[in-house]
């Protein structure tokens, strides 16, 4: 027992609660270096991977010097017996694969796509598949904020996007993945209401890959898109089903059908002329792609025009919901690039061309088509940024505030 305890000794536990976290979806390599991992993880010690430096600072001289003597003498062996060790070393490698490599147990930069060499003896290598995958999160009861429960599940998308630390980070990507997904959607929805979720299902699924990002961008995973399932009502909340969801009323031969589906059937019996009830007192609210068809109104044809919208658009109600400025720097087709910012941070909010003169929130770089796309309601924020159509330089989630700008546009 002695023996035992003089050569256990604890793991150093760093506290990681004073680094910087940057919220919302994965942000471009560059900006993502060593500072911001999680400290404390098993891949503390590795090298720094995520800028493609693999240079092991921690290896001893003559660690390196038995490692390159080691090398030099398989590398002479494949040799002298090729081809014969060329049908075990010689590996084909698909575009949408990588080969991992640990040389004497240390990890190699990503081997890939052709033909790849790899070692024998030395050499332990595992295949990284870099295309996109999906996944079902099964319906599960979720307590809303108002004391309800809702069956909710969802469809998600996500990829690949750093084989190394997809290998060094995480032993099980799936089963991880998976759990962590379904904990951030129960623990997401639980802040919302029944109608909340009913009503802005898109919107949170855009929220929801956002938080699953942040939890899993060191494992070399990102999300590319989250879709929720809603499922039956279990238990309405506790105000009333009319204070968060509107159920529509009793009908003969319905009773025993779910809220959604004896709504749907209601509508059918509706047009066939077979039900007569009037519900000029039951107020439905529309799902955000199910939405009805708006009148057609005029648009804006350049950014200068929609700038003079926005103008108009512009109230301290808008500021309080927003507080945070934007500056948008624009390139059209012709190759000349402009800059604007709209400020909704104090005052009744301001807009126009040129730079700020303080720094801003969040600064969006996107052509002017895409700009007037999304501000026209035809390009969703989200499916820009995944994309690669939008740059967002800051803070996801306060550049995501901007829908409360297209909201007023398209009103």
């Amino acid at each position: 027992l002695t023996m035992f305890s003089k050569s256990y000794q604890l793991l150093p536990q760093r506290d990681s609660s004073g680094l910087p976290r940057t919220p919302g979806l994965f942000v471009d390599r560059d900006g993502f270096t060593r500072s911001s991992y999680h400290k404390g993880l098993s891949f503390d010690n590795m090298p720094n991977v995520s800028n493609d430096d693999f240079t092991d600072t921690s290896q001893g001289w003559l660690s390196w010097i038995c490692n390159l003597i080691v090398t030099f003498l398989v590398y002479i062996c494949t040799f002298l017996t090729f081809p014969i060790s060329g049908w075990f070393v010689l590996k084909t490698v698909p575009n949408y694969q990588r080969i991992v490599v640990f040389r004497l147990g240390r990890v190699c930069p990503p081997k890939g796509p052709g033909i790849v060499l790899v070692l024998p003896f030395i050499d332990q290598w595992q295949r990284v598949d870099l295309r996109t995958r999906a996944f079902n999160i099964p319906p599960c009861q979720v307590s809303t904020q108002d004391g309800g429960v809702l069956a909710v599940g969802a469809d998600i998308q996500f990829r690949i996007w750093n084989p190394v630390m997809s290998v060094i980070s995480v032993q099980d990507l799936n089963a991880s993945t998976r759990m962590t997904a379904q904990n951030a959607l129960t623990h997401s929805l639980s802040k919302k209401t029944v109608r909340e979720i009913q009503t802005e299902r898109v919107k949170l699924g855009e929220y929801l890959g956002m938080d699953i990002n942040e939890m899993t961008r060191h494992w070399g995973l990102e999300v590319d898109r989250v879709e929720l399932t809603l499922g039956s009502l279990v238990k309405a909340p506790d105000d009333g089903p009319c204070g968060s969801l509107i159920m529509p009323p009793s009908v003969p031969g319905l009773e025993g059908l779910t809220g959604p589906i004896q709504q749907l059937a209601m509508h059918f019996l509706g047009n066939s002329g077979s039900l007569q009830h009037k519900q000029e007192d039951c107020l439905t609210f529309m799902d955000e792609l199910s939405s009805a068809p708006q009148t057609a109104v005029a648009t804006p044809v350049s950014v200068e025009e929609l700038l003079d919208e926005v103008k108009l658009l512009l109230s301290e109600t808008l500021v309080r919901q927003v507080g945070a400025c934007f500056q948008f720097n624009i390139s059209s087709e012709d190759g000349r690039h402009h800059s604007y910012y709209v400020d909704l941070s104090q005052g009744s909010g301001a807009a126009g061309a040129g730079s700020l003169c303080t720094e801003p929130d969040v600064t969006l770089s996107m052509s002017d088509s895409d700009l007037l796309a999304m501000f026209r309601g035809e390009l969703r924020p989200f499916a820009a940024y995944t994309s690669s159509r939008l740059k967002i330089q800051g803070d996801i989630k306060t550049a995501m505030k901007l829908e409360e700008l297209i909201k007023l546009l398209k009103k």
